[in-house]
């Protein structure tokens, strides 16, 4: 056996664990971790009624981001704005809790059960869904079903235009398009036909086809960059990385650190969270995602028109040497 396909055996026998390991790692470590961090919730109502409720939740270290607010209006307004994921409105009689199930019925159901807990007995504490999720989607797990799709669709069409040569402004439009596609259908899927989103239609398409186009051209410009390698090292991240740690199916600040904050700087994570203000905060605090995902699909883009510039993407050059016959000496 020659020393060429021994390496390449050993190699397929070490890079399979690995694959394995890394998956293990990221879909797991994060489910087995889950608890709030920094989580920003809101108290309403007198400062003398809410001290010690405010006091019991800051005790929980690390937990908990509290805001105050004056009166549940103006608590009911920083959910829809979604400032916080649900507040506690004191009263007279017995506590009211505000969730936001479209935000993450996750967390919803763990303030429901942090503030039942908390509640004097035999008061019972009456609970608002302020933004509820949709019909179609009751429980909210569609939504975040739904990402790995798109992290899948975007890896797919950066390694196709990759694959097949492509190069400069025809890998872009390619690109494009297939982004604009993916999200005209994705929407006519989950608006139209399940009824999973119930935010405009065109601004839902917008903003699937804008994580596709963020996940593809990132792939194809590290692809144009370092050429195959940088194809798989796109998908891993992407899909190992950028979909256990977006947070799609529960809070990004129920992760564990640094999964949270790295998964919102990832196409699928800003596309989870920019698809769920559109789809049912009519587009409240999607400034962040929206940049993350331009910032990923101009800098794609252009890697991808820069390696073309330079006379073809790296992968193309490495195949045209090895099919070069070498002269007899």
């Amino acid at each position: 056996m020659s020393a060429t396909p021994t390496r390449r055996m050993v190699a397929v026998m070490v890079l399979i664990p690995a694959v394995v390991a890394l998956a293990l790692w990221a879909f797991a470590w994060p489910a087995a971790r889950t608890a709030p961090r920094d989580l920003p919730i809101g108290i309403a109502g007198p400062a003398a009624a809410t001290a010690q409720l405010e006091e019991r939740f800051e005790q929980q270290e690390g937990a908990f981001d509290v805001h105050r607010y004056d009166d549940e209006a103006a608590a009911r307004t920083a959910i829809e704005d979604r400032v916080v994921y649900g507040a506690v409105v004191v009263t007279d009689r017995s506590p009211q809790l505000l969730t936001a199930s479209a935000a993450s019925p996750v967390v919803a159901q763990l303030l429901k059960e942090a503030v039942t807990s908390q509640a004097p007995a035999g008061a019972p504490v009456q609970v608002t869904d302020v933004v509820p999720t949709s019909a179609g989607d009751p429980r909210g797990s569609a939504l975040g079903a739904s990402i790995l799709p798109l992290a899948l669709a975007g890896v797919a069409a950066g390694a196709a235009v990759t694959l097949l040569r492509l190069r400069g402004a025809r890998t872009a439009a390619a690109l494009i398009g297939a982004a604009v596609l993916a999200g005209i259908t994705a929407a006519l899927l989950a608006d139209s036909w399940l009824g999973v989103l119930s935010g405009s239609w065109w601004a839902e398409a917008g903003v699937l086809a804008l994580t596709v186009l963020a996940t593809s051209a990132g792939v194809a410009g590290l692809g144009a960059l370092i050429g195959a390698p940088g194809v798989a090292l796109g998908g891993l991240l992407m899909v190992l990385i950028g979909n256990p740690f977006s947070g799609a199916a529960s809070a990004p600040e129920l992760l564990p650190e640094p999964a949270g904050t790295l998964g919102q700087m990832l196409p699928p994570g800003a596309g989870a969270t920019l698809l769920r203000s559109v789809a049912y905060f009519d587009g409240s605090a999607a400034g962040a995602a929206v940049l993350t995902l331009s910032l990923w699909a101009t800098l794609g883009l252009a890697a991808v028109l820069a390696g073309a510039r330079r006379g073809g993407r790296p992968v193309v050059a490495a195949e045209r040497r090895e099919a070069t016959p070498v002269p007899a000496g």
